[in-house]
C-alpha cells in the first residue's frame, strides 16, 4: 500500500505498544505510566496504548469503556470477527489514557502459521520451546494486524506506532514488509545482548566494536531474540534509546545509528515554598534515626548530629549496579576518615533484594529494647511532670518571706523509676557488633555482597568512622526493623551512590534529584551523561560523575573517595545550600520537558513517512550544545534571562527549534516554557529502503 501523502499530519493517531501497559513487570511500566499525563494533554482521544492482557492486573487497573469511535470499532470488530478477544477501557492513572489489551490465548491458533511467516519474510527464526518469544510473536501480529486495519478504516488521519524493546517489535518489521500506511518509531531501553554480555564480566564498552555478535547472541540461547530487536531497529522510521551511552551501544550491537535519544522523565511535585523539601529531609532522618538508634543499640558512640546516611539501591546486580566499587569506596573512606580523626560518621545501606529467611534476632532485638527504652523514658518523664506540678502548687515550698524551695531529683524520681530505667539500659548492654545484615540470608557464605564485606572488614567496630547495613529486601513501612518506604528513606539520606557499569537510563539518581538529594552516578549510565551533556559543572549541583569510562577500577574507585570525602567534610550548612541547588534541577527531569524528546521523535518518523507534507528535511534531534552554567549564589529570575544572560536550573531559555506541524502547543497550557535543554545530539541516519534488514 503506496503512502497516502493527504493524510493530516499534525493531527494524527498515536499508539505505543509495549508488553508492560497496565502489566507492571520493569522499568517500561514506570516509563508508560510517569509519561502518561504528558501524553494525553497532548493527543486527548487521539492517544491509545495495546499491550497483552493479564486479567489480574487488568482486574484491578483497567476500566471497562466502550468503542465509541466508529473507525477504531470497525478494527477492532473485524479483528473480533476471526476470534480475537480484547479489552478495550481507560487505565486507572494519572491521565487515564485509553488501552485495547489483546487476548494473546485468543490468537494462540495462529501462532505456528505467524512464525512461518516471520521466517519466510524476514528470516527470524523461533524455537518452539521459548514461550516469551512466542506472546512477542502474537503481540507484534496482533498490533501491526490492527494498525493495517486501522488504515483501511481511518482515511484521514496519519497514524504513528511507537513500539518499546524487542518483546513489542515484531511489528516493526512487519508494518514494513506490508507496506502498511503509518509510520513507525522502535525504542530501545536496553540491548538485550548489552545485559547478557555485561551479566557475563566482560570488558564491555572498551570492546563494543570488536563483538561478533550473531556469534555472542548464538552462545548465550538467544540469537532469535536477537533477530527480533535488530529487525525492528533497522525497520524503524525512526530509531530511539534511551540515553547517548545506549546509543553507542545500539549502534555497534544493533548496527543502526540511533536518530536520537528518548530520556526518561519523572512527574514532579513542586513545593509552594522551598523550604518544604528540607522539612521532609529533616523529618524522614529522624526516622532513619530510630532505626539507627536500635541497630547499633550497645554501640551508639557516635553523635547522629554528625551522622550522614548514603545508600545503594536497585536490583541485585553486583557488578552491573556498581556494587563492588561502593564497598571498597567505604573501605577506603574509612580508613581516610580514621586518618585524619575525624569525628563525622557515615551509615551505608545497600538495599537490594536477595533471597533470605526472615529478619535476624539482632536485628529485631535492637529495634524492641530501644522501643522499650523509649516507652519507659516517656511514663517516667510523665510521672516527673506530675510530681514536678504538685510540688510546684504545694504552698509548704514557698515561705511567706519569698523563699522559694526547688525540688530534689530524689523528689521527683522514684526508687521504682530508678530500678526501671536501670533494667531497661541493663538490656542495652551487648557484647557483639551490630550486625551488617538485617537478614537471615539464604546463601551467606556465597553471596558476593556479605564476602567483598568481609573482605574489607567493614564490621561496624567502635572505631570505625563508616558503619554498613546490608537490607536485602525492598523497603516498606510495615516493616518492623526499617518501617520507611522508599521514597521517604530518600529524602531523610544525604546521598545516593549509583556507580554503574550498565545503566540505560538510571532512575535511583533521577529520583534523587528531584527529592534534592546530592548523587553519585558514572559516565556509563544514562543519567550521568545526560546531566554531563546538560550542566557545565554537575558537582556544583550535587551531581558528582565517576569517569568509568577511561580510568581504571582503581581509578575510578579513588576518584569515588574523594567525592565522598569532600561531601564529609561540608558544614551542615553548605549542605542545605547543596540539596537547594539539586533540587533546582528537577525541573530538567520533568516530563513536560522530557516529553518533548518525544514530539521530536514523532515529528522526525512523520517527515520520514510523509515527506512531501513537510517542507524540511532537517532533523529535530539536533540542537546547539548549550549547558547549565554554573549556579549563581542567588537563583536567577526567568524574567531577568534576557537582561544578566546567565542561565541557571530555574532560568532556562528555549533551545527547541521551530515546528512544521505544530505539536508543542499543547505544552504553553501553564503559560510556563516548557522546554527541554539538550546537548548534541546522536545524528540521523539515512532512511532504509529494503523493507527487512535482519541478521541472516
Amino acid at each position: 500500500r503506496e503512502k497516502n501523502m493527504t493524510r493530516d499530519v499534525k493531527n494524527h493517531l498515536l499508539f505505543e505498544v509495549a508488553t508492560e501497559v497496565a502489566n507492571r513487570v520493569g522499568g517500561i511500566y514506570s516509563v508508560l505510566k510517569s509519561k502518561a499525563p504528558v501524553t494525553v494533554a497532548e493527543y486527548k482521544e487521539r492517544y491509545a496504548l495495546i499491550g497483552p492482557l493479564n486479567r489480574k492486573s487488568a482486574a484491578v487497573e483497567v476500566e471497562e469503556l466502550p468503542v465509541t469511535n466508529p473507525e477504531l470499532k470497525a478494527t477492532l470488530d473485524a479483528m473480533y470477527s476471526r476470534g480475537i478477544r480484547y479489552i478495550y477501557g481507560r487505565w486507572l492513572i494519572e491521565g487515564a489514557p485509553r488501552v485495547i489489551l489483546f487476548d494473546l490465548g485468543s490468537a494462540s491458533h495462529f501462532l505456528n502459521e505467524w512464525k512461518s511467516d516471520l521466517w519466510n519474510v524476514a528470516g527470524i527464526p523461533t524455537p518452539p520451546t521459548d514461550t516469551e518469544t512466542n506472546d512477542a510473536v502474537l503481540l507484534g501480529y496482533l498490533a501491526a494486524w490492527f494498525i493495517g486495519e486501522l488504515c483501511c478504516h481511518e482515511t484521514k488521519k496519519a497514524i504513528i506506532l511507537h513500539a518499546h524493546e524487542w518483546l513489542a517489535g515484531v511489528a516493526i518489521p512487519l508494518c514494513r514488509q506490508r507496506k502498511i500506511d503509518c509510520a513507525t518509531i522502535f525504542t530501545t531501553h536496553a540491548t538485550l545482548l548489552g545485559r547478557y554480555l555485561c551479566a557475563g564480566s566482560v570488558d564491555f564498552y572498551n570492546n563494543l566494536d570488536k563483538f561478533d555478535v550473531d556469534y555472542e547472541a548464538g552462545k548465550r540461547g538467544i540469537y532469535h531474540r536477537y533477530c527480533i530487536e535488530r529487525a525492528a531497529a533497522h525497520s524503524a522510521d525512526v530509531f530511539t534509546t534511551v540515553s547517548h551511552i545506549t546509543a553507542y551501544e545500539a549502534e555497534n550491537l544493533l548496527k543502526r545509528k540511533p536518530d536520537g535519544v528518548l530520556p526518561n522523565g519523572l512527574n514532579v511535585v513542586k513545593f509552594q515554598a522551598v523550604h518544604e523539601f528540607q522539612n521532609l529531609h529533616a523529618e524522614k532522618k529522624e526516622k532513619i534515626n530510630e532505626f539507627v538508634r536500635g541497630h547499633f543499640y550497645g554501640q551508639l558512640d557516635f553523635s547522629l548530629d554528625n551522622t550522614l546516611y548514603f545508600f545503594i539501591a536497585g536490583r541485585y546486580e553486583y557488578r552491573n549496579k556498581g556494587v563492588d566499587l561502593y564497598i571498597e569506596a567505604l573501605a577506603r573512606l574509612n580508613h581516610k576518615l580514621k586518618d585524619i580523626g575525624s569525628k563525622m560518621t557515615v551509615v551505608a545501606f545497600i538495599i537490594m533484594p536477595a533471597s533470605s529467611h526472615s529478619y535476624t534476632v539482632e536485628a529485631l532485638r535492637g529495634q524492641a529494647v530501644v522501643k522499650q527504652l523509649e516507652s519507659s523514658i516517656h511514663d517516667v518523664q510523665r510521672s516527673m511532670g506530675k510530681r514536678l506540678s504538685e510540688w510546684c502548687q504545694d504552698p509548704s515550698h514557698c515561705s511567706s518571706k519569698g523563699q522559694i524551695e526547688l525540688p530534689d531529683l530524689d523528689d521527683l524520681l522514684r526508687p521504682a523509676d530508678r530500678v526501671l530505667l536501670k533494667r531497661r539500659m541493663f538490656a542495652l548492654k551487648r557484647d557483639s557488633l551490630p550486625p551488617i545484615v538485617t537478614h537471615n540470608m539464604v546463601n551467606d557464605a556465597t553471596d558476593p555482597i556479605l564476602n567483598q564485606i568481609r573482605s574489607c572488614q567493614l564490621f561496624n567496630k567502635k572505631e570505625d568512622r563508616v558503619k554498613i547495613v546490608f537490607h536485602p529486601e525492598f523497603l516498606s513501612s510495615s516493616s518492623p526493623v526499617l518501617p520507611l518506604d522508599y521514597d521517604e528513606f530518600v529524602r531523610g539520606c544525604h546521598m545516593g551512590v549509583f556507580p554503574s557499569y550498565y545503566e540505560p537510563w538510571g532512575y535511583t539518581p533521577a529520583e534523587c534529584t528531584v527529592m534534592g538529594i546530592p548523587s553519585i552516578t558514572t559516565n556509563l549510565s544514562g543519567f550521568g551523561c545526560y546531566m554531563e551533556d546538560l550542566i557545565e559543572n554537575p558537582v556544583d549541583y550535587g551531581i558528582y560523575i565517576v569517569d568509568r569510562r577511561m580510568k581504571s577500577v582503581d581509578d575510578s574507585i579513588n576518584q569515588m573517595v574523594d567525592m565522598m570525602f569532600s561531601f564529609c567534610q561540608k558544614t551542615r550548612r553548605q549542605r542545605i545550600n547543596q540539596r537547594n541547588r539539586v533540587e533546582r534541577l528537577s525541573d530538567l527531569l520533568d516530563w513536560r520537558r522530557m516529553g518533548l524528546e518525544y514530539v521530536k521523535a514523532r515529528t522526525l518518523a512523520l517527515k520520514r513517512a510523509y515527506p512531501g507534507m513537510f517542507s524540511k528535511e532537517s532533523n529535530p534531534f539536533e540542537s546547539n550544545d548549550l549547558k547549565v552554567a554554573r549556579p549563581l549564589s542567588v537563583p536567577g529570575s526567568p524574567k531577568d534571562r534576557l537582561s544578566n544572560g546567565a542561565m541557571t536550573p530555574g532560568d532556562l531559555g528555549t533551545l527547541q527549534e521551530s515546528n512544521d506541524a505544530g505539536y508543542l502547543s499543547w505544552l504553553n497550557r501553564d503559560d510556563d516554557e516548557d522546554v527541554t535543554l539538550r546537548g548534541a545530539s546522536v545524528s540521523a541516519s539515512p532512511r532504509r529502503n529494503s523493507a527487512i534488514s535482519s541478521p541472516k
